[in-house]
């Protein structure tokens, strides 16, 4: 229009000029409007814009949807991504091939204390200090794993193993074997135990029995005292013998609980005479101080057993004309049975260890006293088929308190026991 006007008046060139100027003047506002659009971002429309204008904004903004498509579809799949190996109970670190920490799970940071982000792109040896670890990196043998204290907590133990994967990119893997190495302990002193305990009275009736075997004439005092330590050493075995099969059938997990209606006062009546009798001239002051209303659902012969257990053991480690003082009660929490002596104690850190099997704070004194060293587990193992929980508090000196906490669930009253028949009182369940 410009060039017309211009051809009219008897001016192209102007004509030309203003046309061009014109043209110029709308694709720098279209190229403004595009520029405007981009650094305001997605949130709004894209301009208006004709010819190559138009094509070139509708081809920006398809592009921007894919990109934005493909981008959610990013951050899904990397969220996914964490939320899998974040769950993972087993710590994992990418490795670059100088020990660099690339990233690192959640289960990592808390089995190792890394923190991002002062912990990102630090070589994993300057994290992780033993000697062992360092080692294990330096010779890139692969092949095994090895463990270690955790850095957080010595007691711990942590195994590492390391996979190599993608363009030398290596994959640490961290594993808490704590429990592990401790079942393996506890195994490994259960066979030691198990065979000292049997190898002791089998030496002492070999000895007696080659004794009598060689012949050599022995008065009869003598004969009747070697057939007393015999018969003694022949018990030991017996107990422990039985014992460990009590054990196995409580730790029987296909065993099902038949629960039945138990009398605990009179359960405990019959326990405290045995007591008495156990402490013999030791003179032991035993009270017994009992809710007679409060009876308990559970099996009656490994119930007994475990109480039998906690007061033996009060009898055999307080001293002559020491107190020991049962009591069978009841609280909102539950029923609770409890033996309190004024025995030598036990040290504190022995405490985690009383229920393990064979484990005694005195050996010496323990096989003095004719201990097998399985009551408290067999204790354990009973309560636990019950839903209880055996509490232990002691003082170096000044004695013991064994509790063992019921359930609420387990508690019965006398005078409901009378108005329900027995049937009712029974019931099976599984462990």
């Amino acid at each position: 229009m410009a060039t017309v006007a211009g051809a009219v008046v008897g001016y192209p060139t102007w004509g030309l000029v203003l046309a061009l100027a014109a043209y110029l003047v709308w694709h720098v506002r279209n190229l403004y409007k595009l520029m405007r659009w981009l650094e305001r971002g997605k949130k709004f429309p894209p301009p208006e814009a004709g010819g190559l204008w138009g094509e070139v904004v509708s081809l920006i903004h398809n592009l921007q949807q894919r990109n934005r498509k493909r981008k959610k579809r990013l951050v899904k799949m990397l969220n996914r991504f964490r939320e899998s190996t974040d769950a993972l109970p087993d710590g994992t670190i990418v490795l670059d091939e100088q020990g660099t920490i690339d990233w690192w799970n959640s289960a990592a940071a808390d089995l190792v204390g890394l923190n991002y982000p002062q912990d990102a792109h630090q070589r994993v040896v300057n994290l992780i200090r033993h000697p062992v670890f360092a080692e294990f990196l330096a010779k890139r043998d692969f092949s095994r794993s090895v463990e270690i204290p955790s850095p957080l907590n010595e007691e711990r133990t942590l195994a590492m193993h390391v996979v190599a994967y993608g363009h030398k990119q290596y994959l640490l893997t961290i594993r808490d074997v704590t429990v592990r190495r401790q079942l393996e302990q506890i195994r490994s002193d259960f066979v030691a135990n198990v065979s000292h305990e049997l190898r002791t009275p089998l030496t002492v009736l070999s000895g007696y029995l080659e004794a009598l075997g060689d012949g050599a004439e022995q008065d009869h005092a003598q004969v009747q005292k070697s057939m007393r330590v015999m018969q003694q050493q022949t018990r030991r075995m017996q107990h422990i013998v039985e014992d460990l099969l009590l054990l196995s059938r409580l730790e029987n997990v296909n065993d099902a609980v038949v629960y039945e209606c138990i009398s605990v006062p009179e359960m405990l009546t019959l326990i405290r005479e045995q007591a008495v009798g156990l402490s013999g001239d030791k003179g032991h002051n035993i009270e017994l101080e009992c809710d007679d209303n409060l009876w308990l659902r559970g099996e009656p012969k490994r119930i007994e057993s475990a109480f039998s257990n906690l007061v033996a053991n009060a009898v055999r480690y307080t001293p002559t004309g020491g107190d020991i003082h049962i009591r069978w009660f009841e609280n909102e929490a539950g029923a609770h049975f409890q033996v309190q002596d004024t025995g030598v104690g036990i040290p504190a850190k022995h405490i985690p260890r009383l229920t393990e099997r064979f484990y005694r704070v005195d050996v010496g004194r323990s096989r003095e006293l004719g201990g097998t060293g399985l009551g408290l587990a067999i204790v354990k193992h009973v309560l636990n088929r019950h839903g209880a929980t055996l509490e232990v508090a002691s003082e170096l000196e000044r004695g013991s308190v064994f509790t063992c906490h019921f359930p609420p669930e387990l508690i019965l009253r006398r005078d409901e026991v009378a108005l329900k028949p027995d049937q009712d009182l029974v019931r099976t369940a599984s462990v």
